[in-house]
Formats: structure tokens, sequence, C-alpha cells
């Protein structure tokens, strides 16, 4: 259980100025340019990070390549692999509220979310894919008898990954394990308002025996970090999660380099459809405030259009707005928040604007709507429900990735199906009905990398997460994900 005591000393240690992690030492930008970095619980000063730029990614992906290249990890049995993965797993239950801590003082993620969603969550993923190394097998063709046809899984590379902050730590999980699990080198870059959860974890792979230079994390700005990793000729894969918006930067990088191949999870606008016949109104009700107000909303697969069918659209609306109203919004570091920070300044003002922009097109605000606990001098927003939202509206299309909920009415399945694919996005969504039959047809006709039922979230390691359409491509969790690490070698001998 976790312990306000314990919380609140760990909230009150400094944290140093950081540094890049490459090649197994700390290093400072060769300008010794840094950026500050605020905490969004009260807006103070909380520490600085180094800012990186093309030299520090240069010098990282040369330690990575050369790791790779001396097959200390790339070569490596897999069961050394998957004890190494192993031990960093066990690292990072055993610094799990540490961490934890760390990672709510640089995003505001609500304490009680953040340590099971980030450490644990974490931990999970490098155990699951540390047992994974020693049981992915290679082919044997079927061939004729005068031949005989081999596949090798074989690792490609240098992997690039580029993380959001809203979840760092879990997010870079799905990456950086199955990367590291097939034997690459990996060069990784946190956001530069969430890094300091994945710098300590680069000190604690190394701990746990990961050798020198295969993991290496470079801090800075995106449009200089990241944009120096995207366009390297010697990184060979490019694993992103973030905006549409720099996805398709990320694609011209590739293009106008190595043609490295670009995975990426770029956010949604996701449907959660409740029909009348759901098993229990008020506890989808309940979920789907969850689903929506977790981390303030800033989820990428937060259900943030909720579709209602039209005969259960009051007393759903009255659930969902009991349940809302009675989350607590408060430091995201007190076990007694039900909801923590907005990451930045700038983020709140943009939620802010996406209610306005609602309402000047028609949309009526239940509840919320409005900025929270400005005199502590951190970003706080109210848990937004915004009725009367059009198919066509802003808040209808556009990604918020706030506390905003639009709600609109519908009558009958085909309706809903309608309204739930007339979007640019296709990341997640979510069903709620007694009926076998509808619940099927649903899942075969949304147009969506994962349909919940009767449910919103947690969906675990074991299946696959990905979108389609303008949501990206490729997929994080499960078996698959090792297969954006590898290349198919074929062994084609004449017997």
């Amino acid at each position: 259980m976790l312990d306000q005591v314990a919380i609140d000393r760990l909230r009150a240690q400094p944290v140093a100025a950081q540094s890049h992690f490459i090649d197994g030492a700390w290093r400072a930008s060769s300008d010794e340019a840094t950026l500050p970095i605020e905490s969004p619980i009260d807006g103070s000063a909380l520490t600085t990070i180094a800012a990186g730029g093309a030299a520090e990614v240069d010098v990282a992906v040369a330690a990575a390549r050369s790791v790779f290249a001396a097959g200390s990890w790339s070569r490596a049995a897999p069961a050394h692999r998957k004890k190494v993965l192993t031990r960093l797993a066990d690292l990072i239950e055993a610094h799990a509220l540490e961490l934890a801590v760390l990672g709510v003082r640089d995003n505001g993620t609500e304490i009680s979310m953040a340590y099971k969603a980030e450490p644990l969550s974490a931990a999970g993923t490098f155990r699951y894919y540390a047992e994974a190394t020693d049981k992915v097998y290679g082919e044997v063709a079927p061939t004729a008898p005068s031949h005989l046809g081999l596949v090798h899984r074989a690792p490609i590379g240098v992997v690039g990954v580029i993380v959001p902050w809203n979840f760092p730590m879990m997010i870079a999980a799905w990456k950086v394990a199955p990367a590291l699990a097939a034997g690459n080198s990996v060069v990784l870059k946190p956001a530069e308002i969430a890094s300091l959860s994945l710098l300590r974890l680069a000190e604690l792979a190394a701990e746990a025996g990961l050798p020198d230079g295969v993991l290496n994390v470079v801090t800075g700005k995106g449009s200089i970090v990241g944009e120096a990793i995207g366009l390297h000729m010697d990184v060979d894969v490019l694993a992103f999660t973030g905006s549409g918006a720099v996805g398709r930067r990320l694609l011209d990088y590739a293009a106008r380099s190595n043609i490295k191949r670009v995975y990426l999870e770029l956010g949604g606008k996701s449907p959660n459809i409740i029909f009348a016949d759901a098993p229990d109104l008020k506890q989808a009700a309940k979920v789907s405030a969850g689903g929506i107000f977790r981390n303030s909303g800033q989820v990428c697969v937060a259900g943030s259009r909720l579709i209602v069918e039209a005969p259960a659209y009051d007393e759903v609306l009255e659930h969902l707005t009991a349940a809302a109203e009675a989350l607590t919004v408060g430091n995201p570091l007190s076990l007694a928040s039900d909801i923590g920070a907005i990451s930045s300044a700038v983020q709140l003002a943009q939620n802010l604007d996406f209610v306005e922009g609602a309402r000047a097109e028609g949309g009526v605000v239940r509840t919320g709507g409005g900025q929270l606990l400005a005199e502590s001098g951190g970003y706080y927003m109210a848990p937004t429900i915004v009725e009367n939202v059009a198919p066509h509206m802003t808040l209808a299309r556009q990604e918020v990735f706030g506390p905003v909920l639009a709600v609109t009415r519908f009558e009958g399945a085909e309706e809903a199906v309608a309204i739930a694919n007339d979007s640019d996005f296709g990341l997640a969504s979510a069903v709620w009905t007694s009926n076998l039959s509808t619940a099927h047809k649903m899942i075969g006709d949304i147009r969506a990398g994962t349909v919940f039922v009767n449910t919103y979230g947690g969906a675990d390691i074991t299946t696959p997460m990905g979108g389609v359409k303008q949501s990206g491509n490729g997929h994080d969790k499960s078996l698959h994900a090792l297969d954006k690490y590898v290349d198919l070698k074929t062994a084609w001998i004449a017997l």
C-alpha cells in the first residue's frame, strides 16, 4: 500500500541537475546548455536537465553501434539477456515508490495511478519481454527435400525511441524492453518536461548488468534532439509516441536520411458507446468518467467522445455528472487526490481554449470547464462534460489531451457506428451492451485498434496496442511488438 509519510519524505528530496546518460556514464552537453524543469504541482523550479543536440546524439548512436557490433548484448545468449532484463525488472520494483514520486514531481500524474501505471507497469513489461527472449523461435521453411530453408530473427541494430510526457516510464518500457530483448541497442529521447524517471531507469539498467552503450538517454528539446535522431544515418528503427504533426515530421526525416523504419502511435479521439441495454448504466458512467478524467485526460486512449443511446441518455448523464463532480482534484502527491495536475501551463491554456471553442460552436458545459487551484501556482482543471456536441464540431474531431469530454446521443447501432468512425483517428473505442450479437458486430464495424466491451481500459501487456487511420502504425505490447525490432534473414541451403 502507498504510504503518505514515505511519499512526503521522497517529495522533499532535492533533485540534482541532470546530465545525459551515454555509454554508461553521465555526460553534460558539449556546450553545457541546460533546460529548467518546473513542477506542474506548484510551478516551482524542480531541477535542470542537459539540453542536448546533434553532437550528443552522434556520441550516443556511436556508442550504441559500437556495442552492437561488439556483440556483448546483440549476440549474447537469450538466457543471458533474460537474466539481465529480469534483474532490471526487480530493481524497478525495488525502487518503485522513488520512481513514481520522481515522475509525479515532473509531470503531475496522481500518485495512486502513477505508482501502478509507471514503475509497476514498466517492471511487468521488462519481465514479460525478458521471459520472451528464449521462447521466440526461428522457422524451417516447407521446402523440397533437396533444400533447407531457415528463417532467422536477427536484431536490427540501433533503435531510436522518442516518448511523450504523460506516462514516460510505461510507454518507454513498451518500446525499450522488446528492443533490448531482441538484442538491439537503444538511444532514448524523453520529453523535456518528463525526463527524470527515465534517466533513473538508465542508471538502474546499468546496475542490472546492461553493457555500456546498450541503453543511452539523451535529453533536450524534441525539435533538436528528436530531429537529430530522426535524421541520423546510423539509426535503423525509430519508435515514437506523440502528436500527429511530429509523427509526420519523423516520416519525412526517415525519407530524407536512410529510410529507417518508423513506428508511430499518434493518439486518438476514442469513441465510448453506451447502449440503453448496457448491463449497469451507473457502472458504465462511473468507468467512463475514469476513462476520460484519469491523469487529467492526458491519456492517448482516453474515451474523449461519449456516445449515448437516446433512451439511456438522461440517466447516463446524471450518473456521469455525479461521478465527475465527486472526483477530488488536487496535489498529485496527496493520496486524498483522485486527479492530479495538468502537465504545463501551455497544456492547461490549450484545454481551456477547447472548452470556449465548444461553447462558441453550440456545446453546453454541464459541469467543470475552468481552472482550479490557481492560487497553488500549479496547473489544475475541473473535470469537464460538454453536451450537445455534434460530430462536425472541433471538440468531436480534435484531440484535447485534457479532462474534457464531448457527449453525443444516438438512435440505433448504425448511427453509433457512423459517429464512431467519423474521425481521422482509430486508436481505442468501447461498447457497453448486454447483447452479445451487438457487441461482436460493433467490434467488427468500429475502425479502431482496440475495442473494449463493458469496460474502458485495462488491457494488459499480453495484447497488442496500436491504431488505424491517423492513430499510427505498428503495435506496442504483446509478442507482436518484437517484430518491430528484428530483421528476418533467410538461409537457403542446397543439400
